[in-house]
């Protein structure tokens, strides 16, 4: 692939419908949640919903910071292109749900009907309720090195620095 950073970015960003990310309890057992996700960008961040109750979410409670990736596959093997990120996550508050709120369900629920027939209102995001918007603030990002992996098949991940993001 001979796609920039950040166009190799923003294609994986746009056609990954989950990301998967990982999580460390106060006891030290590991933890990996598949979420859909809304991402935003400058800086590049997640967006995701989910139970306070859930695993993943008492994690981040108590230790926010967080791993993860995302990738896509066209069905061939060198078709499958990927990222992985670390970064810190937290709980929105209310006036930060109340700005991505519209955003979060366009993006994971892009039907208008479904939308329409899923979406939480606010009120069911926010204190006392048992659902939470969540974002990650993404710190590093890397991507796979499809070069490498065509000439010596070795599996690597190039880091692409935030900053050649910008933009997207």
């Amino acid at each position: 692939m001979t796609d920039s950073p950040a166009a190799r970015t923003r294609r994986l960003l746009d056609e990954a419908r989950y990301l998967s990310l990982a999580t460390v309890s106060t006891d030290e057992h590991p933890w990996s949640a598949v979420l859909q996700y809304a991402w935003l960008a400058d800086p590049l961040r997640f967006l995701f919903g989910s139970a306070t109750q859930s695993r993943h979410s008492m994690d981040i409670a108590a230790r926010p910071l967080v791993s993860g990736s995302l990738f896509t596959s066209g069905g061939a093997l060198m078709a499958v292109d990927g990222a992985q990120f670390a970064g810190v996550c937290r709980e929105l508050s209310t006036e930060e749900v109340e700005l991505y709120h519209a955003t979060f369900y366009d993006a994971v629920l892009p039907d208008a009907a479904d939308r329409a027939e899923w979406t939480l209102p606010v009120s069911a995001l926010v204190a006392p309720a048992p659902h939470r918007l969540y974002l990650v603030e993404v710190e590093q990002w890397w991507l796979v090195d499809t070069r490498t992996w065509a000439e010596d098949r070795i599996d690597r991940r190039a880091e692409v620095p935030l900053s050649a993001l910008s933009g997207m």
